[in-house]
């Protein structure tokens, strides 16, 4: 992991007057994840815990707990029926039944990174022609989830691995690159358009790989000093003025995501797609963590500065990815359309961390 800047952390003694000490208690033990160390502080060691509005991330709550663990299920009832209370009385019962714990790693770091993710929107067709023609995938049958298959490359060139995909393409894009991102993200929604010209709205939900490494194609135009800027726009850049290059690039990464298509209603236009907690996802609200460190289901209070955001939230850990590993390590659910694909391109700043976890 890279050195970064120390993030902003507000200093205790601002909070306000009516900000409950709340001490820690005596004897309280630190608590061992498999891949963090959580230790317990006082309330009025969250950085701006009074500033933040809690109503969006109540719903964040409810949704979690169609799916909580047995520690987080027993708080569900009263979760539920505070939904409809004030941001002061939500404030008190979450001093009365949760203790902070702040999360380092188990070599004593407080210090990770926080990084940002999106639901792209898309326009395909369900049949190629000359400009849509880049092919969506379902999982094909015989993937186990287990086992490696074969890669990128080998999808596009042997003939038998052609045959185990022909009646898993979903529709088409016009873009390798956007599929390219769509498959990072994990998921995405799509306007397809049926061959009688017809319209639906679709979203693409995870259901698996190939099982291959992921490679970023960022960092493989960085190491052999093709570019300097390794976000998305910079990228689509050097790939016009380069196009020859296109199929390289996109080899260099042998990961392949595959998708279930799943209906679009007005309702789940109005939500992220599932994490991996099984929950939808609820922008800027939602982060994907390393579960090893944070177990799904659980409120974390995160702070990160710099010059993408300032963030002094509170946000539920409902999701995962490949490259989300370590103890103080979350990827932001930044939404979905233009704005969200800027900020998850270009957010890779400090983060410190701190779950509540029920007393």
């Amino acid at each position: 992991m890279q050195s970064h800047t120390p993030a902003t952390v507000i200093d205790a003694s601002l909070k306000p007057a009516n900000m409950p000490s709340y001490a820690v208690p005596l004897n309280l033990p630190t608590i061992e994840q498999s891949r963090s160390r959580w230790i317990p502080v006082s309330w009025s060691d969250l950085p701006g815990f009074e500033q933040d509005s809690l109503f969006e991330i109540w719903n964040a709550w409810i949704k979690s707990c169609e799916r909580a663990n047995a520690t987080h299920a027993r708080l569900c009832p009263q979760i539920r029926q505070l939904s409809i209370a004030g941001a002061e009385q939500q404030r008190s019962w979450m001093f009365e039944q949760l203790q902070p714990y702040r999360v380092e790693s188990l070599q004593g770091q407080t210090e990770g990174l926080l990084t940002g993710y999106f639901e792209p929107i898309l326009q395909a067709q369900r049949q190629p022609n000359e400009v849509f023609n880049v092919p969506l995938y379902q999982l094909p049958t015989g993937v186990s989830g287990r086992k490696p298959w074969y890669t990128r490359q080998e999808m596009d060139t042997l003939p038998q691995a052609q045959a185990a995909l022909k009646d898993r393409i979903i529709g088409y894009l016009a873009d390798p690159v956007d599929a390219m991102i769509l498959q990072i993200q994990g998921s995405g929604r799509i306007q397809m358009t049926e061959p009688d010209g017809k319209q639906h709205w679709l979203r693409l939900a995870y259901a698996g790989t190939n099982e291959q490494p992921y490679r970023s194609l960022g960092r493989w135009l960085l190491d052999r000093g093709l570019i300097t800027d390794a976000s998305w726009p910079g990228i689509k850049a050097w790939l016009q003025q380069n196009p020859e290059r296109q199929q390289e690039l996109l080899w260099a990464n042998p990961r392949v995501v595959f998708f279930k298509p799943e209906t679009l209603t007005d309702m789940d236009a109005g939500f992220g797609p599932r994490g991996a907690q099984g929950v939808a996802l609820t922008p800027g609200r939602s982060i994907a963590v390393d579960p090893g460190s944070i177990p799904y289901g659980t409120p974390v209070w995160l702070t990160s500065s710099g010059t993408q955001i300032q963030l002094q939230k509170l946000v539920m850990a409902q999701d995962t990815g490949t490259a989300i590993t370590g103890a103080v390590r979350a990827d932001y659910f930044a939404g979905w359309g233009e704005d969200a694909a800027d900020l998850a391109g270009k957010l890779r700043q400090p983060l410190q961390m701190w779950v509540l976890w029920p007393k």
